[in-house]
């Protein structure tokens, strides 16, 4: 199986959830729908549906993901291997 043909694999970071406003019943539910969403997408079909984090989005976001955002470095991110 190729990598474009491979399902998307679908992480939440540790502790992403820590502000969500209901049930555990209720996080699971939203997980499943959350993976459901996305098991069928290529990674073509996820960047066409994608679209830019605004300046209106980025300021509705909580405190700490905004320092997540701004702290990122893509060179923590695990390198591909080629083959």
């Amino acid at each position: 199986m190729s990598d474009q043909n491979k399902p998307l694999k679908i992480e939440f970071a540790p502790g992403c959830f820590d502000h969500f406003d209901g049930s555990q019943e209720e996080l699971d539910q939203l997980l499943v729908e959350l993976k459901t969403m996305f098991e069928n997408l290529t990674p073509e079909e996820l960047e066409a549906r994608s679209r830019p984090l605004t300046d209106e989005d980025f300021d509705e976001l909580p405190e700490e993901v905004k320092a997540q955002i701004l702290d990122f470095d893509p060179e923590n991110l695990p390198k591909k291997r080629l083959q």
